[in-house]
């Protein structure tokens, strides 16, 4: 179960694909061809403060920051964007074997998930694969792994098409429990189908955990 602490206002035109929080102010990357960006936001009001579209061939996905780095995933191009954290100028890229769609990290490696019930575990300066961990609750294997961030030791994923954050062992891939988000948001703000819960931020000074949806104009901090 959860509480709501707070709700912020959110740009119901965001795509939520990546959720950051950082120093106060939050960084997210946004989807769809054509409408792919990251952006950095004031958490409070929602104004978006600097903002980077991406080329329209990049249909952008997961992010993290990685020291002083946004690393970026691209869906279907299997190509990561990495960026300057405070100039937004793109560093590097490199490429990958899978789709992209969520990533954080855990102080030592890269965490990546691409969609199926796998988690990557990779190298953060060469970005070539360390390990690799089945998602599973039970004996049920459980994919549509989207979004992600490491909290506390733990791995929590959104669910793609569903209100509810699986809390995953990075050691084993076994679901430790769900938080089960129905009815965050009432009325959904948009019909699209596709305007789902997405984007898991968290405020390790504060313990803060902030989740929002694509296209929600709300984001929320919860316990």
């Amino acid at each position: 179960s959860y509480n709501v602490i707070q709700a912020y206002p959110h740009d119901p035109n965001a795509f939520t694909q990546g959720l950051i929080y950082d120093e106060g102010k939050l960084y997210e990357s946004t989807g769809l061809y054509g409408k792919s960006s990251i952006r950095k936001v004031d958490l409070e009001t929602g104004k978006v403060l600097q903002i980077s579209n991406l080329n329209d061939r990049y249909f952008g996905e997961g992010m993290t920051l990685w020291q002083d780095r946004l690393i970026q995933l691209t869906w279907v191009s299997k190509t990561a964007l990495v960026y300057d954290q405070k100039t937004f100028d793109q560093i590097e890229t490199f490429t990958y074997p899978t789709e992209g769609w969520g990533l954080t990290h855990n102080d030592r490696e890269l965490i990546l998930s691409d969609g199926s019930d796998t988690l990557y575990f990779l190298n953060p300066d060469t970005f070539k694969e360390i390990r690799r961990i089945q998602v599973r609750d039970g004996k049920k294997s459980i994919d549509k792994l989207n979004e992600l961030e490491y909290i506390k030791g733990e791995i929590f994923a959104n669910i793609w098409m569903s209100d509810r954050l699986a809390r995953i062992s990075p050691q084993t891939g076994e679901v430790l429990g769900w938080i089960d988000l129905t009815g965050i948001i009432n009325p959904q703000p948009t019909p699209r189908r596709d305007a789902v819960l997405n984007g898991i931020a968290y405020d390790a000074k504060e313990d803060r955990l902030l989740v929002t949806g694509k296209l929600w104009s709300k984001l929320f901090e919860i316990e």
